[in-house]
Order: structure tokens, then C-alpha cells, then sequence
């Protein structure tokens, strides 16, 4: 059985990468683990997963911090804005199905969108919170 963690990040990765609203403002094949060198903006890139005991005296479970990263180059930051939040829409309290784990919950905790130090990227960065539980 995968770890709670993938599982959840393999569902992620398939809720965006099926969402059309979102491919339409990326384009297709624009959503990564590990981004490839020299990859056309703009992109959406899955961060960090920090996962935590959740457990009760009488059940297991997974607390999940999940960061997903969009990249822009676009002026100003309505691009980044708008796949933000359709990320959102894609994830926020969806149903995502898990191999070997039940998703008990869902939520988006916040987006933010600056300008990267480079001066012309804009990075976008959204935080959701999963918990987690075997099946």
C-alpha cells in the first residue's frame, strides 16, 4: 500500500491534470512533480507535502500540509490569480479518491501571488490541508 502522502499526491496531480477550466488557462501537459528544464510558462508545479500523525486513541489517520506552486510570465499577476484559483476549484473539498486511504477532508487555506526575485516571474502558491485515513 502507498504511503498516505503519495496516494494523495497522485490524486492531486490526476484532479488537475483532468480539470478543463485549469488546462485551459495552462494549456496541456503543464502540471509537474519535477519540472522539466527549460519548461514553457505558464506552468503548476506540486510542492512540498508535510505529513503529521493524526491519529485518535482508536483510529489512524494523516494530517497533510500540501503546497502547489503556478509560474508566470505574464504582466502583472491576474494570470497567476486566475490559476489559482482554479486550482482551488479543482481541489477544495473534492472527493479525490486514494489507493489503500480515505480522503476525510480537503480544504484550501490560502493563495498568494508575488513577483519572484528575478523580477519578471510571478510565483503563485497555494496551501490546502488533507486528513488522511487507511481503508
Amino acid at each position: 500500500m502507498p504511503s498516505a502522502a503519495w496516494s494523495l499526491q497522485q490524486s492531486v496531480f490526476a484532479a488537475l491534470t483532468a480539470d478543463a477550466a485549469l488546462t485551459a488557462l495552462i494549456g496541456a501537459g503543464r502540471i509537474y512533480d519535477d519540472v522539466p528544464q527549460g519548461s514553457a510558462l505558464p506552468y503548476i508545479a506540486l510542492g512540498q507535502v508535510t505529513a503529521r500523525d493524526w491519529a485518535t486513541g482508536s483510529e489512524d489517520g494523516n494530517e497533510h500540509i500540501l503546497m502547489v506552486h503556478v509560474w508566470s510570465n505574464a504582466k502583472g499577476k491576474k494570470q497567476a490569480h486566475e490559476i489559482l484559483g482554479a486550482v482551488r476549484n479543482a481541489l477544495h473539498d473534492r472527493p479525490l479518491a486514494l489507493t489503500g486511504h480515505r480522503l476525510i477532508n480537503l480544504r484550501h487555506e490560502f493563495s498568494q501571488a508575488r513577483r519572484d526575485p528575478d523580477g519578471e516571474t510571478i510565483h503563485g502558491t497555494a496551501r490546502f490541508r488533507a486528513v488522511t485515513e487507511p481503508t
